[in-house]
């Protein structure tokens, strides 16, 4: 599995496995133990987890999703030590460790939020993902 095959829905919680197409749409199966299905159509915002980045000020703008839950695994190591309901200080200084130059005008607390969330629904259903892949090291 690779966080292209990962999808986040706005307005769901948690995270989405990407299981075929539809002729309108795709169809998930949730990370979680439940595995409830989605059809998710035209009305839903569905973004592939591999195609999110946190904006930066640097040169490129940008850090891929994929480099930060490998920077929080290998810093924290499945434990992050808070919760994405923790206050807007804490996320902040929780972003600023791992990316410290992320944009503070455009990246919101709600985001960091969701990227603690997502990386411990990672963390415990594909663990695999926050690690550099050998491909990656050639």
């Amino acid at each position: 599995m690779d966080l292209n095959e990962i999808a986040a829905v706005s307005g769901k919680g948690g995270l989405y496995k990407i299981l075929k197409p539809t002729r309108t749409g795709v169809i998930l199966e949730s990370l979680d133990d439940k595995k409830t299905k989605l059809v998710a159509g035209t009305h839903h915002r569905v973004s592939v987890l591999d195609e999110i980045s946190i904006y930066t000020t640097t040169e490129e703008g940008s850090t891929p999703l994929k480099d930060i839950f490998q920077k929080i695994n290998e810093e924290f190591d499945g434990d992050p030590g808070l919760e994405s309901n923790a206050s807007p200080e804490e996320l902040k200084s929780f972003i600023r460790h791992i990316l410290p130059e992320y944009d503070e005008e455009r990246v919101y607390v709600s985001d960091i939020k969701k990227l603690v969330s997502w990386y411990k629904i990672l963390y415990k259903y594909a663990p695999d993902l926050l690690t550099e892949s050998k491909k990656d090291t050639k």
